[in-house]
This record gives structure tokens, C-alpha cells and sequence, in this order.
């Protein structure tokens, strides 16, 4: 009998210097599509996916901007997807955090492929003339994923204190799990900083080459994807998607135009709930399994971090959840080489 699982879209900020390599490496079957996504980028005058993946070094500021990174992740990702071992598991369900919600669209056919490279590399490419504001991230929980009141407290505190200064703007991006991102433009983002206490040795952390995702700061770009990004290139998917308010969108009643009004609207900018699409993906459909395509690990404490707080299948803090790992592994990383071989045909 299959296991029945939901498949998890990374975003932004999981290919990096570890996953050089990455297509040359795993998927040296997937030339039509790697061949397919520098076809499109060559027309409009970037540079090749393939390329890039088999560079000698890694560099952050090629390999992490928008342009490059996203169609790489894209295709790192969606390649993922396609090595999944159906004969052993049913995907019943497909969800993403932030980019990785254009990743799901391809994933569950709501976009076809020439579409999804088009929609993933116009929206990566909106800001090669310089980023609009930045993101930071900050926990809410302790080291053992318990929720910890005193984080969130001196967070909003700040946040609350930041909006109300002259010229400063700052918005909840991404509920991360255990961490909240936040967006805003640049004088916003350095006062948050000097106000939040430093705290597990890395926190407050500036995500790098990132813009202020998912906040009024991007309407703008919102505006422009509609005028280049058609509904046309949505149809209804065939898999089950769940969206970043985790609002479900079933294969036999989405209306695509919806579909793409979200997408590029709502989407855009206005806060991405991660944590509420993981809660809503394990309880509308009791997947046997999550996984989690890569490019990257990183994702994977997040989505835990969901479970723990929900007490899923017996999982209430990071020990919990190491230990079943070891034994019976609820979530499997495709970026994790020992995962990704239960993965694999």
C-alpha cells in the first residue's frame, strides 16, 4: 500500500554554497527540463541554469540573486518532485513557503512547465535594478521549540516601536514556524536591529539578497507581474494546493483566474502564514509522511517546529522530533542524502 504524502516547496535561501552542484550531480536524467529553463533564460538575455550549477565556487552574490536563484531553486526543486518513487508514494497534497508556492503551482499542474519558468523567472528578475527593502528574521521559540512569550513580547514591542518612527516601514513577511520574518524598507530594518537583544548567538539575522517579500513594499511589483503574467498561464491544478493563508485549492472547483489573482495579488503582499499551510496540510489530509523537495535542509526545522507546537504524532519539542527521526522519520528532506534515498525509485 502507498504512503500517502504531502510534498513541501523550498523558497528563497536554500541553494547555496553546500548545494553547488545540485542538477549535475542528482539529476543528470533531467536534461529537457534544465535545456527547457536556459532556453526561456536565454531569450531574455541570462545566463544558463546549468552553468551556474556547475561552477567551480559558489558565489553568493550570482548564485543568491533573484534571477539566478530563483530559477535555480525552481529547477533543483520541480526536478525533486519528478524523482519521487510513485510506486511507493501517493502525493495527495502540494504547499510551499514563499517562492515556494510558485514551485507548487508547477508541481501540482496548476502552471505547465514552460509557464512556471516564465512566472518564477519574471517574478525573480522584478528587482535586478536594485531590492526593494530587505527582510530579518527572529524567534519565537527556545531552543527546544517551546513557545517562549517573552521573545514574542520584546519582538512586537520593538516592531510596534519601529512603525511609529518617521520614515520607517515594517511589516510581518513570513510566520516561519518558530520564527517570524519580518519586511520593510531599510531605515526600518536597521532600527529593528539596534532595538532587538541578541539572542541563540544569530538572531536578529538579515537575510541577504532578500527584498521585503510579502508587504505593501511590493505593490508595485505586484502591479507590473499582472501586466506581464496573464491568467491564461494558470489552469486548475491536479493535485490538491494549500496557499500561504493555507486556503485550499482543489483540482475539480478552482477557478484559475482566482488562482492568479492570488498569486500575484494577495500573495505579494501581504503576510505569508508557512506555519498555518503546514497546520492545514496535516490535518485536511493525515499524511503518512511530509516531504520535502530540496534544494537545502534549512526548511525542515520550520515545518517541525509546526508540529511540535500542534503535538503531531507525538511531537512537542526538537527532542521529540530528532528522536523520531532516527527511528521512523515523519519528515523526509530530498536535500538530505540519506532521506532522499527512501525517496528515490
Amino acid at each position: 500500500m502507498k504512503e500517502r504524502v504531502v510534498v513541501v516547496c523550498p523558497g528563497r535561501g536554500t541553494y547555496n554554497k553546500e548545494e553547488l552542484g545540485y542538477l549535475k550531480r542528482l539529476h543528470g536524467d533531467q536534461g529537457a527540463l534544465i535545456e527547457g529553463i536556459d532556453r526561456y533564460r536565454a531569450g531574455v538575455g541570462q545566463s544558463s541554469i546549468a552553468g551556474l550549477d556547475a561552477m567551480a565556487r559558489y558565489s553568493l552574490k550570482l548564485h543568491s540573486s533573484g534571477e539566478n536563484a530563483s530559477a535555480l531553486i525552481y529547477a533543483c526543486a520541480y526536478a525533486d518532485f519528478l524523482a519521487i518513487d510513485r510506486e511507493r508514494y501517493e502525493v495527495v497534497a502540494v504547499t510551499g513557503n514563499s517562492m515556494g508556492w510558485y514551485i507548487a503551482l508547477a508541481c501540482a499542474g496548476a502552471l505547465a512547465p514552460d509557464n512556471a519558468i516564465r512566472l518564477i523567472n519574471t517574478m525573480g528578475s522584478m528587482m535586478t535594478d536594485g531590492l526593494i527593502g530587505g527582510q530579518l528574521l527572529y524567534p519565537l521559540v527556545d531552543e527546544q521549540w517551546q513557545a517562549d512569550g517573552a521573545l514574542k513580547d520584546t519582538l512586537e514591542r520593538a516592531v510596534a516601536e519601529v512603525q511609529a518612527e518617521p520614515g520607517c516601514e515594517l511589516y510581518t513577511s513570513i510566520e516561519l514556524g518558530g520564527y517570524r520574518v519580518l519586511g520593510g524598507n531599510e531605515s526600518a530594518l536597521k532600527r529593528l536591529e539596534q532595538r532587538l537583544p541578541v539572542v541563540q548567538d544569530r538572531f536578529p539575522m538579515r537575510l541577504y539578497n532578500h527584498a521585503a517579500f510579502h508587504t505593501p513594499l511590493l505593490e508595485a511589483v505586484s502591479e507590473r507581474a499582472r501586466l506581464q503574467l496573464p491568467a491564461s498561464l494558470f489552469e486548475a491544478p491536479a493535485l490538491p494546493l494549500v496557499d500561504g493563508r493555507g486556503a485550499l485549492w482543489q483540482p475539480y472547483s478552482t477557478d484559475p483566474v482566482a488562482l492568479h489573482d492570488y498569486t500575484l495579488g494577495h500573495q505579494v503582499v501581504a503576510p505569508y502564514d508557512f506555519s498555518r499551510a503546514i497546520e492545514v496540510a496535516v490535518k485536511e489530509f493525515a499524511p503518512d509522511r511530509l516531504l520535502i523537495t530540496g534544494p537545502g535542509t534549512t526548511l525542515g526545522g520550520s515545518v517541525a517546529q509546526v508540529l511540535a507546537k500542534l503535538g503531531w504524532e507525538g511531537i512537542t519539542r526538537k527532542a521529540d522530533f530528532v528522536a523520531r527521526q532516527q527511528t521512523d522519520p515523519y519528515l523526509l528532506a530530498m536535500g538530505h542524502e540519506e532521506q532522499r534515498k527512501r525517496v528515490l525509485a
